[in-house]
């Protein structure tokens, strides 16, 4: 089972490529289990009950438990959660700290470390249980089916050596119950490995999915996904008679910027932009890099009056955002189009806004238009 679990942490360093927070945690998890049962393994070799044995006894609990909680963390993130797992983290810090200090009994400290081992994983199967905050595979179900077994033959050698302990008088004492914790465990660390590299590959996946719908620059959704997003959304505000805008905004003199202050401030310019869009909006909108220094923006459950507010913020956002964090000042200009019947499409309101877009330029920049707004300028 060790060098099952040695050939384990090295799998993973090695196959993982490139990983993020889950995955290390999940690489720490491996590397400190498996140190904790080479640890075990040492304990054995050495003077039974000795302070050496006590030391590397107490360090092997520390790890395996300590592995756990780390893998506790990696399963919460990976079903996108936040990566808290405070239980088993104090679990693991109890069942340590009570190990060393009743190292002397041996019944008291098989039962405390096993009975402790199993609450703490009883603790991670129900976090697995638990509904997800994104949709992921069916790698949680292999490692609870894991975790589940591990759960009952850990428990069995806590009873034994705790209630038992004529029967079960050392580590390597080969009672049924302890033979069947090494078997048991050979087939769940395999498993557990599967749900891991499972659970990364999903991760793996969303992000490429991720980076297919969003401008690398901005994070904003690209031109293609806002479309596909956007004539959904039409399509649901025509069925509920519900009001919606959308509004196609470009940065006024965005040249000027690059050539200024070079590309990297253009780039800080058009994220700030961004972000300016989401501070002053709704999680509801759907915000677009267009193209270039364009954007668009699709406000849901909006009239005319309610995306013209949502300008006036944006405009008062980079106003005081510009200069504080590019030390230049962002202004735009935009066009704005209401969904007008059953027929329009997002199409036509975009080449509506377009048009005013175009108009706002023509007129001096620095401003947005729809078309009262538009006529009230020609008058």
């Amino acid at each position: 089972m060790t060098l099952n679990l040695l050939a384990i942490a090295a799998a993973l360093l090695a196959v993982m490529g490139k990983i993020n927070r889950a995955a290390r945690m999940a690489q720490i998890g491996i590397l400190l289990q498996t140190l904790g049962w080479v640890l075990l393994m040492a304990s054995g070799l050495v003077t039974p009950g000795s302070t050496l044995d006590r030391v590397l006894s107490t360090l092997a609990m520390g790890g395996i438990a300590g592995g756990l909680t780390y893998s506790a963390i990696a399963f919460d993130l990976w079903c996108g959660r936040a990566a808290v797992a405070r239980a088993p983290a104090v679990i693991a810090v109890l069942m340590t700290a009570g190990y060393c200090i009743g190292f002397g009994s041996y019944p008291f400290r098989v039962g405390w470390a096993n009975g402790l081992l199993t609450l703490q994983v009883a603790i991670v199967v129900v976090a697995l249980c638990r509904p997800t905050a994104i949709a992921v595979g069916r790698w949680r179900w292999l490692l609870v089916a894991s975790l589940l077994v591990q759960m009952a033959v850990t428990a069995a050698r806590g009873v034994l050596g705790a209630f038992y302990t004529e029967l079960f008088p050392t580590f390597f004492t080969p009672h049924p119950a302890n033979v069947l914790f090494a078997l048991a465990t050979n087939v769940t660390v395999v498993m557990s490995l599967v749900g891991i590299l499972l659970a990364h590959r999903d991760e793996a996946e969303r992000e490429l999915a991720r980076q297919a719908c969003t401008d690398g620059i901005t994070g904003a959704l690209n031109r293609r996904a806002w479309m596909e997003r956007a004539t959904a959304v039409v399509a649901e505000s025509q069925r509920g008679r519900q009001p919606l805008c959308t509004m196609l905004l470009d940065l006024d003199h965005f040249k000027e910027i690059n050539d200024t202050y070079g590309h990297e401030a253009g780039d800080r310019a058009l994220k700030l932009f961004v972000d300016g869009m989401a501070a002053v909006g709704g999680k509801r909108n759907l915000v677009c890099r267009y193209g270039g220094e364009e954007f668009s923006v699709l406000k849901r459950d909006a009239d005319l009056a309610a995306i013209r507010a949502y300008d006036q913020r944006l405009r008062a956002w980079l106003a005081e955002a510009g200069p504080r964090e590019l030390g230049v000042p962002l202004t735009y200009s935009a066009g704005i189009a209401v969904l007008l019947d059953q027929r329009d499409t997002v199409e036509a309101m975009l080449r509506r806004a377009d048009s005013l877009l175009y108009s706002a330029k023509m007129l001096g920049r620095n401003r947005t238009l729809d078309d009262q707004a538009l006529e009230a300028s020609l008058a």
